[in-house]
């Protein structure tokens, strides 16, 4: 049984970050979102499971929303199921 994952980057603006990051978990198929500075720091791993929904997800956005209120550009890795 192979284990395959796809890996997509995003280079977005900090007031951009939020919009993006809730479409990619309404899409429904990350299995992980990492979000990195302008020095390519990684700044948080947000791990989304298919069941996470609504109140899993308010506290993740929360942490999104500080890091979009201090870059100015990131990027957002997003590890997706094959």
């Amino acid at each position: 049984m192979e284990n395959s994952e796809n890996k997509e980057e995003f280079r977005v603006n900090g007031d951009e970050l939020i919009a993006k990051v809730k479409n990619l978990i309404k899409e429904g198929n990350a299995r992980k979102i990492i979000i990195k500075n302008e020095k390519d720091e990684v700044i948080v791993e947000i791990p989304v499971t298919l069941g996470a929904v609504g109140a899993l997800i308010a506290p993740a956005i929360a942490v999104v929303g500080t890091i979009a209120a201090l870059v100015t550009k990131c990027t957002i890795v997003v590890i997706k199921k094959s």
